[in-house]
């Protein structure tokens, strides 16, 4: 099975919206997530977080703390996965699109209400996300 690590960022703003993005391939259905990506060889964790968010939005960030680690398998694909999640605050940059993956076709920051609702690209994290705007 191969191994597959990433990082992703979990950033609440003032207004208390989260920060999605909606991706996909092209020839998928787009759908939204929190910023993220896959590990790069000598990176750390908290490092390839705050690259994926830069890359995806545009936004500099700095790591708060580290929120979660989901492990787990998708069988069909023949991949173990293990994902960090950290939450982060915005210090830097602008909203701009630059996915190197062409990956990413918008961003945005979603209220509570909408994130209850929203085509999630990882539905297993939609209860966490909106404990986490809850708290």
């Amino acid at each position: 099975m191969q191994e597959w690590f990433g990082s992703s960022g979990i950033c609440i703003n003032e207004n208390n919206e989260l920060l999605m993005v909606l991706q996909g391939k092209p020839e998928e259905e787009k759908t939204w997530s929190i910023p993220s990506g896959g590990k790069e060889h000598d990176e750390t964790f908290e490092e390839c977080c705050i690259r994926e968010i830069e890359e995806e939005t545009g936004y500099i960030v700095e790591i708060i703390d580290e929120v979660m680690i989901k492990k787990g398998n998708y069988e069909h694909l023949n991949i173990s996965f293990e994902v960090h999640y950290f939450l982060v605050k915005v210090i830097g940059g602008k909203r701009i699109i630059q996915d190197p993956d062409n990956l990413i076709y918008d961003i945005a920051w979603k209220p509570l209400e909408e994130i209850q609702t929203l085509e999630l690209s990882f539905p297993e994290d939609r209860s966490f996300l909106i404990d986490y705007m809850t708290k």
